[in-house]
């Protein structure tokens, strides 16, 4: 007869032992990303909503350097005012925009050193098929324990969700430069560091922002899930919509997360080609 293994017994336990000793880490860490939080918000609401639209047009332009993207940025954007969903995606857009930058100043360097040291990327491949697998609630669950509900556990659960693209892309890439290259910079008196800044990073670019593009990809799609637990943005929308059984609602509050989905993933995708 096969033993029961009490397993949830174990992570309850680790969990109430870092909510007993760790408690002043999670504060600091809540109130740093509220702050973050709410200086990204305040920025994109600044401006007038068409004074906004119209840079964000300007940027996917300038990324993209296509026309055609002008008009349908636009539309997209002006039919999200249209909706009266302007303010809940700019929240959403700042959620993403936090959860994304902190999960690449993770995700990067990890990417790097898991490509230097081949022990580490043996470690951090069990892990990060462990992270992508996961079913993305019960991300959730734990960042409620230690962040209690709110935008922070939402902000949390994204950039643990988001980090693995991250790390496995810039492994890849710095792994697949041609060792030709790399043995000749070594022949020339270069330094690891140096061959690492000079040579491999800089060859490795597109790999790294096609991570960048996963990692906003995997982050807007969590914010979603996030509005469970009062993250607030289009994920509060459509989870009320859902509660009310308000099709229309939850169809106007699905698009704009389309319409915010096709515009980051076209602007980040096209900043990776121009860095290419």
């Amino acid at each position: 007869m096969i033993p029961n293994i009490p397993i949830d017994d174990w992570v309850e336990t680790i969990i109430d032992w870092l909510r007993d000793n760790l408690d002043p880490v999670f504060s600091f860490i809540s109130e740093v990303l509220r702050q973050l939080l709410n200086g990204m918000y305040h920025v994109l609401v600044l401006p007038h909503p068409l004074l906004l639209a119209a840079i964000l047009v300007a940027l996917a332009w300038l990324a993209t350097r296509r026309w055609l993207v002008v008009p349908v940025a636009a539309i997209g954007l002006l039919l999200v005012q249209a909706m009266d969903l302007w303010k809940d995606m700019l929240q959403s857009l700042s959620v993403v925009l936090v959860a994304s930058v902190v999960a690449v100043i993770i995700g990067v360097p990890l990417g790097i050193l898991s490509a230097r040291k081949d022990k580490v990327q043996l470690v951090a491949r069990p892990i990060l098929d462990f992270m992508q697998t996961m079913p993305v609630f019960v991300y959730l669950l734990p960042a409620v324990f230690f962040f209690g509900i709110g935008v922070v556990p939402g902000v949390v659960a994204t950039t643990i969700f988001a980090i693995p693209p991250a790390v496995r892309l810039t492994d890849l890439g710095i792994r697949h430069v041609d060792a030709e290259v790399v043995e000749a910079a070594t022949a020339f008196g270069a330094r690891p560091r140096q061959i690492l800044r000079d040579v491999q990073l800089p060859l490795a670019i597109p790999s790294i922002m096609a991570g960048v593009n996963q990692v906003i990809m995997l982050a807007l799609s969590m914010v979603v899930v996030a509005g469970l637990v009062g993250g607030g943005g289009l994920g509060a929308v459509v989870v009320q919509a859902i509660t009310q059984l308000d099709i229309g609602r939850g169809f106007e509050g699905g698009l704009a997360v389309v319409v915010l989905a096709i515009y980051l993933d076209r602007v980040t995708a096209a900043l990776g080609r121009r860095l290419a």
